[in-house]
């Protein structure tokens, strides 16, 4: 059989350059010896999810930590799944927890010397290739359809083999010359298909990155490389993008482990040296006292939306997953605490091996511990950019006085005194603890636990006394004052050795005084608190809280 003239009439295209052309097109990147060159290659559906999160950070760290190159790359081969705005949204998901792409799609860089980094746009390299190989007699045409496709499958299933299109199932791999170019003349469409050189009684030995020495069969399935409409298949485009965009290392979920003897065989026809591979463990989660892997339909938190509307430190899921990704992180960020976590060597061989297990509580715990390092500047602009986009319109007005807002989380957040807020995890607690210092949204429970008489004796004796230029001393030595003119004992001491004596004491004065201006028997300060809100607030509180 003619091969080129076979090749020349299943992919006519007359203006595809030779394949080896490529090769100066895009040379060997100019790097360091170890310096990784990585990336990240989703399908543009929209949905970007904790796992993508989990194999970006490895693949940016592992570029990053070696002076190496982490660019994007669109596997968007399937036209179907295709949303509009997706790679947007993995570039703004992404970039929301810090993580950049030096190149790649949609990114503005001098780097960009690699590209198109979307599959589509990249369909004239691919092709060339495919004819190339079918030059070589590693490629020929498959006229099967879908409905003989499945009764070949349906024959497998109940005879127990191997279900796929190899061997004596490969209908189309031995057809005659004459065959072929009558079904060309008919106008039968087709795919071309990888002539498989392996057999299913040969093992190879693979070296993961991970998980170490990797036993698998050799691949023996005729695989599609180019759909019916010219469009490669993603096995056969990430074999030739990897090799043309340079990458050395490719991370990946350990479902593609079933996938590797195909892409070893691939780069082999090609005549390419493959990337290294690392295979990540799946995300798991406690569910009833057993490990099972994070669901999109089970799980809201696998969604990176979840995080982000729920107001999650970006900087504290970055470090929780990092614990995640490599055993020694916790230990030395622990003995770091104040160090960029882009300081710890990060080692894809120091990934786990078996499942990962994902704790929200623990992922709790390290954004509690991150918000309250903030400074309030720093906590202003966390809490209004989640405002900006989750939080209502009264919560987007409180935020435009960046004066008041940041006192009033100096207050909060114990910034600047002897001990920091620790119990605030997400944007949104922190912003409806600052309710009450607003008059639309604050909502007050008047649980006092005395009577009226007392109630509004110290309510109305505060309001007669109240100086907002006093100093804390001062203020508490009116609060004391008020005491005595309701039959409560002033210092402690004397309450304490004589009890029956008082109505209650000095500290029952200022909770009455506490639920009245804050609605709440528990804050921060009332005397810094008071000072924030300013007298006129202040004043009408007290009045409002008296029991009519």
């Amino acid at each position: 059989m003619d091969l080129k003239k076979l090749a020349a009439a299943l992919i006519p295209d007359n203006d595809l350059l030779p394949p080896e052309s490529y090769e100066e097109i895009y040379p060997e990147r100019a790097r360091a010896p170890k310096a990784e060159v990585t990336r990240l290659a989703p399908s543009p559906t929209g949905f970007i999810h904790l796992g993508n999160l989990y194999s970006a950070l490895a693949d940016e760290r592992s570029a990053h930590t070696t002076g190496g190159i982490f660019y994007l790359r669109i596997e968007d081969t399937d036209e179907k799944r295709r949303v509009d705005g997706a790679v947007e949204s993995v570039i703004r998901s992404l970039n929301y927890f810090g993580i950049n792409f030096d190149e790649g799609a949609e990114i503005d860089s001098p780097l960009n010397k690699y590209g198109p980094y979307y599959q589509r746009r990249r369909a004239e390299i691919y092709r060339a290739f495919a004819k190339r190989l079918i030059e070589r007699d590693l490629a020929y045409p498959c006229f099967c359809t879908e409905e003989e496709l499945n009764a070949v499958r349906e024959e497998q299933t109940a005879g127990k083999k191997t279900t796929g299109y190899y061997g004596a199932y490969a209908k189309c791999r031995n057809l005659s010359e004459e065959r072929i170019y009558a079904n060309l003349a008919a106008g039968k469409p087709y795919v071309i298909r990888l002539k498989s050189q392996g057999s299913a009684d040969n093992k190879i030995i693979f070296r993961d990155e991970i998980k170490g020495e990797v036993t698998v069969t050799e691949n023996d399935q005729d695989v599609v490389i180019l759909k019916s409409d010219g469009i490669p298949t993603y096995h056969f485009a990430h074999a030739i993008d990897d090799h043309f965009m340079r990458t050395t290392l490719v991370i990946r979920g350990e479902e593609w482990l079933s996938s590797l003897p195909v892409h070893l065989e691939l780069h082999k026809a090609l005549g390419f040296r493959p990337p290294r591979y690392a295979h990540t463990s799946s995300l798991m989660k406690m569910d009833g006292g057993t490990k099972r892997k994070l669901s999109k339909r089970k799980d809201p938190e696998l969604s990176l939306d979840y995080y982000r509307k729920a107001g999650y430190f970006p900087l504290a899921v970055v470090k929780y997953l990092m614990t995640i990704l490599n055993s020694g992180f916790e230990e030395w960020s622990l003995k770091n605490p104040e160090a960029d976590y882009r300081d710890f060597p990060f080692k894809v061989s120091k990934m786990g091996k078996s499942g990962a297990l994902f704790d929200l509580d623990k992922l709790n715990d390290v954004s509690k511990t991150e918000i309250s390092k903030l400074s309030a500047e720093q906590c202003y602009d966390f809490l209004k950019s989640w405002t900006d986009e989750f939080g209502t319109e009264a919560d987007r007005q409180h935020f435009n006085d960046k004066t008041y807002i940041i006192d009033v989380l100096s207050l909060i957040m114990g910034i600047g005194g002897k001990k920091r807020r620790k119990d605030i995890e997400r944007a949104e607690q922190g912003v409806r603890l600052i309710d009450y210092f607003f008059d639309d949204t604050f909502a007050p429970e008047y649980n006092y636990r005395f009577g009226k008489d007392t109630v509004n004796a110290v309510l109305k004796s505060f309001a007669e006394k109240y100086d907002p230029s006093d100093d804390n001393g001062a203020w508490f030595a009116k609060v004391k004052a008020i005491a005595p003119e309701v039959g409560f004992a002033a210092e402690m001491s004397e309450y304490k050795s004589a009890p029956e004596k008082f109505g209650g004491n000095v500290s029952d004065v200022a909770e009455i005084l506490r639920i009245a201006v804050t609605g709440k028997p528990d804050s921060p300060d009332l005397c810094t608190i008071m000072r924030i809100l300013g007298k006129r607030r202040v004043l009408k509180r007290l009045s409002d809280a008296e029991i009519r």
